[in-house]
Formats: C-alpha cells, sequence, structure tokens
C-alpha cells in the first residue's frame, strides 16, 4: 500500500497521508520510521493533518488509540 504523505515538518514528524478507503493514517517520523495506524476515521485523520501541533494531537488521539504497524 502506497500512501502518498504530504510534509509536515513539526514536532518530530517529517510527513503524514491518509487512505480513507482504507482507513490507514501512515506517518513519517523525524527519525525515519514509518507507522501505519489501521481503522483511523476520516475526521481524526482531517484533524491531526490540519493540526497547528501534530505531535500533541497524535500523542493525545492516535498513538494509543489505533492498532499500529512499523513500516520503515
Amino acid at each position: 500500500m502506497s500512501i502518498e504523505r504530504k510534509p509536515i515538518r513539526r514536532g518530530g514528524i517529517k510527513s503524514a497521508g491518509y487512505d480513507r478507503s482504507a482507513r490507514v493514517l501512515e506517518i513519517e517520523f523525524d527519525n525515519g520510521s514509518v507507522i501505519q495506524h489501521s481503522s483511523v476515521g476520516d475526521e481524526i485523520a482531517r484533524r491531526f493533518l490540519a493540526s497547528g501541533s501534530p505531535a500533541s494531537y497524535y500523542r493525545d488521539n492516535i498513538q494509543d488509540e489505533f492498532t499500529q504497524r512499523r513500516v520503515k
């Protein structure tokens, strides 16, 4: 699965993208790791991608709430 990510470059997050049909949010961190979270709803993904503080939003609403898989 290839998800197009857009640059974020804030709070340790380098880029992120969302596949609406698969409900997968993919996040690339500054350290080079890439994590995919499954079963993420449109609204959560939209709020994360538009957040002025994406790292905080990630920690508070995504990190421990959705199944994650390291892809890199």
